[in-house]
C-alpha cells in the first residue's frame, strides 16, 4: 500500500505548545483532487494547536483551501473556497472480542485509531478537507440546466421578457 497523497506523519512525543502548519504543495492538491474528483485543489493548509492527555491526542484549527468541483446539475466548474474549523482525535486501538456486537457513543464516531506513537495529520487533514465539500453544490447555470432537463419554462420576469421577444 503506498503512503496518501498528503502525508504527514506526526509522533505525539513531539508535540510541542507551537501549533503544526500543514501546507500541500502543487503535486499533492493534483494527487488530491484526482482522488476526491475534483477539477483542481489549490492552497490546502491547515494550522492545528496538538495537545495530548496519555495517549489520546486532539488537533484543533483551521483548514483553508480554494477547490475546483464539479456542479452537482451543469457539470461547470464551480470554484469553492473551504474556510472551516476542525477537530481531529487520535486514539489507540480499542480491543474487541471476535462477534462482539460495538456500541459507539456519538464522540467516539469521529475518532481516528492509531498505533504505537505516530499518526498521519495530513491524510486527516485530507480526509477531514472532502467532508468539507459540498457534493450537491450548484453552479450559476444550474437552474437554467434544470429547466431543460425537466421541460420547463425558466421563471422571472427577464425569462418572461425573452419568450414575449422570440414571439415577435
Amino acid at each position: 500500500m503506498s503512503a496518501p497523497e498528503f502525508s504527514r506523519p506526526f509522533d505525539r512525543r513531539g508535540i510541542t505548545a507551537e501549533p503544526v502548519v500543514l501546507t500541500a504543495s502543487d503535486a499533492e492538491c493534483a494527487a488530491l483532487s484526482t482522488r476526491f474528483a475534483l477539477r483542481s485543489i489549490a492552497g490546502l493548509t491547515a494550522v492545528l494547536d496538538v495537545q495530548a492527555t496519555g495517549a489520546e491526542v486532539s488537533a484543533q484549527g483551521r483548514l483553508q483551501a480554494n477547490v475546483v468541483q464539479i456542479c452537482a446539475i451543469s457539470g461547470d466548474d464551480l470554484p469553492v473556497r473551504i474556510d472551516e474549523d476542525i477537530v481531529l482525535k487520535f486514539v489507540p486501538p480499542r480491543a474487541y472480542l471476535p462477534d462482539q456486537e460495538i456500541d459507539l457513543e456519538a464522540g467516539e464516531l469521529d475518532e481516528i485509531e492509531y498505533e504505537g506513537t505516530s499518526f498521519d495529520l495530513g491524510e486527516a487533514v485530507a480526509q477531514s478537507l472532502v467532508l468539507a465539500i459540498d457534493p450537491y453544490a450548484e453552479g450559476p447555470e444550474a437552474a437554467r440546466v434544470r429547466a431543460d432537463v425537466l421541460g420547463q419554462e425558466p421563471e422571472g420576469p427577464l425569462a418572461a421578457a425573452l419568450r414575449g421577444l422570440a414571439k415577435k
